[in-house]
């Protein structure tokens, strides 16, 4: 039985190893195959997904190769000495995925995925294995802490459930702003700090005079014309953040067409995944309605990458780059530079531009509060990340391992603090406010379901 687990652990870390974007097209063609999507059309829907993370791995390097020094000069010139600077999503889920609780994640999320959908317990079918690593982030960081593994095991399916609650919860939203109807997100930074941007949307909706405050992407098109395009906009942006840095217009200028090529690239490389994603999930929703009839209610949870093809997700992500490093400076105590996650910071507010329907100007006063806090929670997680880097070999001794992706997550904060109480002040404060956007959560769903069902309706009835 031992020589077995070692065996699948083989198996699976050898997948693993190659990164999401071989690892995802093996998973959903074989999947697809499984379902009864044909053998050529799975193959392809595999590779167009494989192009998707490629293309999207590009644009992300490249933003962080150019945007990082620049950021890094741009808090130099601010007088800004952090201590440690955080290595992002792709450095800390390589870690993760070092450690035995990943191994264990991936079954244990599959079953209890089908547990909670045969209770009814979720509509959520999730499909995205790869981003399992945010629920094996979880127990692995109680495990590295605690030294026990069935804590670490507890904490990954803790995480599993409100995950895929998380996609019941978000699932109205994204067919309602993307037009994802029947698709869901369930992973990641946009789905367990959306919360906070539902807060703060119900905050700004009893203000008079605020809540009449509108700027979105076609909006800006329409009062300011090119200048308002988002091509446009990375460009002055990217220019503007190379001479705050200290650059000349040699290294300004070409930093500001990166941008703009960010901008214009994005949404069409998300567009591949989309296409590999689209036989999957009709084939699946083919089957669930087979067998659980027309009218069953269910959502395929994918990768939150399908986000970032939206205009107001890019441009405000573009826009957070400068603002988390503003919040990094002025919030106090804060010992961490931001970088390795600068450039995927629209995966933290994409759900919250659904929450504001790509209202910009609510999108940065929500931003803002999930980057503080995101930044105020990794500031407490150093230590237990680089415990963690260190019980699976990759932080050397006197090094030390942060990230914001996941090292900001509350549900891992929390969970965490129950058992080691080392900030008790903290966890109380976290947990009290978190609790609290989780009922605005909620209510902001609900509400947003029934203006979906009604304007249906309506539809229909025309």
């Amino acid at each position: 039985m031992n020589t077995f687990l070692k065996g699948c652990a083989f198996v699976i870390n050898y997948v693993i190893d190659m990164g999401a974007s071989v690892m995802l097209p093996i998973i959903i063609a074989i999947l697809a195959i499984i379902i009864g999507v044909k053998v050529g059309k799975a193959i392809r829907s595999g590779l167009m997904i494989g192009v998707g993370f490629v293309g999207m791995g590009l644009i992300v390097g490249m933003m962080n190769t150019n945007m990082g020094p620049a950021a890094k000069a741009m808090a130099h010139r601010l007088g800004v000495s952090l201590q440690y600077v955080e290595v992002g999503w792709p450095g800390m889920s390589g870690v993760t995925w070092g450690s035995i609780i990943a191994t264990i994640a991936i079954p244990l999320s599959i079953v209890i995925n089908l547990i909670m959908f045969a209770l009814k317990a979720t509509k959520t079918i999730n499909i995205d294995i790869w981003n399992v690593w945010h629920m094996a982030f979880t127990g692995a960081i109680a495990y590295a802490v605690t030294g026990n593994i069935w804590i670490g095991i507890l904490g990954a399916a803790i995480h599993a459930v409100i995950t895929f609650k998380f996609g019941d919860l978000w699932a109205p939203l994204l067919a309602d702003y993307f037009e994802l109807d029947g698709l869901t997100t369930p992973h990641g930074t946009s789905a367990y700090m959306a919360p906070i941007a539902c807060f703060v949307d119900t905050v700004i909706d009893k203000i008079p005079g605020v809540r009449k405050i509108k700027f979105s992407v076609d909006g800006l098109q329409e009062k300011i014309g090119v200048i308002g395009e988002p091509v446009v906009i990375g460009g002055l942006l990217g220019a503007i953040i190379g001479f705050l840095a200290g650059y000349g217009p040699q290294k300004a200028l070409p930093l500001g067409i990166n941008m703009a090529a960010v901008m214009v690239l994005m949404p069409k490389v998300i567009k591949c995944i989309m296409e590999g994603l689209m036989p999957i999930s009709e084939r699946a929703k083919e089957i669930m309605h087979k067998h659980f009839g027309e009218d069953a209610d269910f959502f395929i949870g994918l990768d939150p990458a399908i986000l970032l093809g939206d205009p107001g997700v890019v441009t405000a992500g573009i826009f957070f780059i400068p603002i988390t490093l503003l919040l990094a400076i002025i919030i106090p105590g804060n010992r961490v530079l931001p970088f390795g996650d600068l450039a995927t910071i629209g995966f933290f507010i994409a759900i919250a531009v659904a929450v504001h329907k790509g209202n910009l100007f609510r999108t940065l006063i929500s931003g803002s509060c999930i980057m503080a806090m995101t930044i105020w929670i990794t500031n407490q997680t150093v230590g237990w990340t680089t415990t963690l880097g260190k019980s699976v070999g990759a932080v050397k001794a006197g090094q030390h391992l942060t990230a914001m992706d996941q090292g900001g997550c509350p549900i891992t904060y929390i969970f965490t603090q129950l058992f080691t109480r080392s900030n008790v002040l903290g966890l109380i404060v976290i947990a009290a406010i978190y609790l609290v956007c989780m009922v605005f959560a909620v209510r902001v769903s609900h509400k947003r379901a029934a203006e979906l069902k009604a304007r249906k309706a309506l539809e229909e009835a025309e």
